[in-house]
């Protein structure tokens, strides 16, 4: 699944060792997994800290935890070490990240996400605009952020009813409701004033 290279290993058992914790692991997952804004993380994972699900990597020296949801956009991943004048950086090199990967049993964020990337977006593109889902409340609702030239846009109340809401709703029918969170009195590149 996940590759980190024998400098790599160095370097974060380095790390880990510099932080005066008994045990102290590091933690590997995919904030915004499947969505051109993912961001592939490590961080320092304290006894008790790692969640249930997560998978377990023993290198020399550490573990590594894999959050459970993250594991498919983790394939084929490297993290490696490269020196340089500076002292050097660590890199992550995730290539299925950004890769929409859903199936039955992935989360309703995920979801959304999904539809939003692949099937809401493309066609706000043609306008300028994009949609991001903000938050998922706990009683699932959607809340979203238009950006772009849909925000300020005079048509954004028919692109939200008509379009984006219907569509999440007709897809993902555990959703309650969709919510604009948008600030639309900024109007400089709406597309429609």
């Amino acid at each position: 699944m996940i590759d980190i290279t024998e400098s790599g290993q160095k370097y974060l058992l380095d790390l880990l060792e510099k932080q005066d914790c008994e045990g102290i692991a590091i933690r590997v997952f995919v904030l915004d997994g499947g969505t051109p804004k993912a961001e592939t993380c490590i961080a320092f994972c304290r006894p008790g800290e790692e969640q249930e699900g997560d998978e377990v990597f023993e290198f020399e020296g550490f573990k590594a935890f894999v959050e459970v949801k993250s594991k498919v956009y983790l394939e084929e991943a490297v993290v490696d070490f490269a020196k340089d004048s500076m002292g050097g950086q660590l890199t992550i090199k995730a290539p299925n990240s950004r890769m929409p990967k859903i199936s039955a049993d992935s989360s309703l964020q995920d979801r959304i996400n999904y539809i939003l990337y692949n099937e809401i977006n493309p066609g706000l593109k043609s306008h300028g605009g994009h949609v991001t889902l903000e938050e998922l409340t706990d009683d699932f609702i959607a809340v979203l952020q238009f950006g772009g030239g849909c925000q300020g846009c005079g048509m954004v109340d028919v692109t939200l009813k008509d379009g984006v809401e219907k569509t999440l709703l007709e897809q993902l029918p555990e959703l309650t409701a969709v919510k604009d969170i948008t600030d639309h009195s900024i109007q400089e590149n709406a597309y429609y004033k």
